[in-house]
């Protein structure tokens, strides 16, 4: 019984833990803009800096993934980058130059960058073997993610934009605690977050490259979105409660449309390019409401199609490569999606946004989005005709290892 009660005890600390790392993550991300406009920034720095976090994933993903193998320690490993993330954060809010932001931002992703991969590969490995699904977790991630945002925005506005450092801090902290209560782990799953092996092969993949190449162009504007969303409302006057309120309604419902199209989604490549195609359409929606929007309240309920485009369009990707990659190079294949999607398109989306922002205005950006995204939805409806025709037929996987996929390189 009391062994019972400590994997009890142990499942609770993984999902308080999932809580507090993505509201610490959000925290950045919606935030920390608003910071950087404040110490003099202009929207093109801004996104410069903001990219920059892509780029140092390419070898901060790698690198961690490397010494979780070796160490076979993820608990350790997870605790360290956690540890890094804090002290250089505080370098980040206390820097005066912006040789000193830049500097250290670049050592700040290289701990905060690969956290989500590790974590989920941590949380896989602690309910290896047990009737839990990671779904369950994923869900506290999302209500920590939602609920920070709508708590957080009020006591920005209420104390500045400064206090920022000290909430990121204290739920960095609270993560760390839940993570020192669990026990040690003794195995690991031992799936690494970007592995090369394989990368050759899919190159000579034609149909692949096209449906990396669409999905780059529709992602873009996704990061556009994500970088300048918070400054786009202060400029139509919203407060930073408004903020809160638009990245909750972002992501209340994100898990919910995972978990359907888990459920309900045909494993078919025409059915499945068909729907990427209609969340693409969706994406363009999006865009050309942003574009048009005049009142800080409707840029937020617009976000609300974030948990469709974004969730959808993850998931049935993710999903689209299983199938479209022969089952031996399917982790290089995921390897080079997540890349795609959070690498090239990070990198280019904030540099591209920034630019767009800064000489040709919000809406321009958005108008750009629009028609990037309507070149992606036209490219994977001309792929869903060809796929009819050419008759493919998926790999053979399992969903729940499907699902897992999904998880670990999000």
């Amino acid at each position: 019984m009391r062994e019972n009660l400590d994997k009890q005890f142990s499942f609770t600390s993984l999902k308080w833990f999932n809580f507090f790392l993505y509201g610490t993550v959000v925290l950045f991300s919606s935030f920390f803009p608003l910071y950087l406009q404040e110490v003099g920034m202009n929207k093109l720095e801004i996104g410069s800096l903001m990219s920059v976090g892509a780029l140092v994933s390419i070898i901060a993903n790698p690198f961690w993934g490397i010494w979780t193998d070796r160490y076979q320690n993820i608990r350790r490993i997870v605790l360290l980058m956690l540890t890094g993330t804090l002290v250089l954060s505080q370098v980040v809010f206390q820097a005066n130059t912006y040789e000193m932001i830049y500097v250290s931002i670049l050592f700040f992703y290289f701990f905060q960058g690969p956290l989500f991969a590790e974590s989920n590969t941590m949380i896989l490995s602690y309910i290896d073997g047990t009737r839990h699904r990671f779904s369950s977790f994923r869900l506290w991630g999302s209500l920590g993610w939602a609920f920070t945002a709508i708590l957080a925005g009020p006591v920005i506005e209420w104390a500045g934009v400064s206090v920022l450092s000290y909430l990121f801090a204290a739920l960095l902290c609270a993560a760390m605690i839940s993570l020192i209560a669990l026990p040690r782990l003794d195995h690991s799953i031992g799936i690494a977050p970007l592995p090369f092996k394989g990368f050759r092969q899919i190159f000579y993949h034609p149909f692949f490259l096209s449906f990396i190449f669409f999905g780059i162009l529709v992602s873009i504007p996704n990061t556009m979105n994500n970088t300048f969303v918070s400054l786009y409302i202060t400029e139509l006057g919203g407060s930073k409660t408004m903020i809160g309120l638009a990245v909750f309604l972002s992501s209340i419902l994100e898990v919910a449309v995972l978990v359907l199209c888990d459920r309900y989604l045909k494993r078919s490549i025409p059915v499945l390019l068909g729907w990427l195609a209609l969340v693409s359409a969706l994406f363009v929606l999006r865009w050309w409401l942003m574009a048009d929007a005049t009142t800080p309240l409707q840029v937020a309920f617009i976000q609300i199609l974030h948990c469709v485009t974004f969730g959808g369009f993850f998931y049935v990707g993710t999903r689209l490569t299983m199938l479209l990659v022969p089952k031996p190079y399917r982790s290089s294949g995921q390897a080079l999606y997540t890349l795609t999607w959070s690498g090239i398109s990070g990198i280019m989306g904030g540099v591209l946004g920034g630019w767009l922002y800064q000489y040709l205005g919000a809406q321009n950006m958005y108008q750009s989005g629009v028609f990037l995204s309507l070149i992606g939805t036209l490219g994977f409806a001309a792929m869903r005709l060809l796929a009819n025709r050419g008759g493919h037929h998926p790999q053979d996987g399992h969903p729940e290892e499907d699902w897992n996929e999904i998880e670990l390189n999000r």
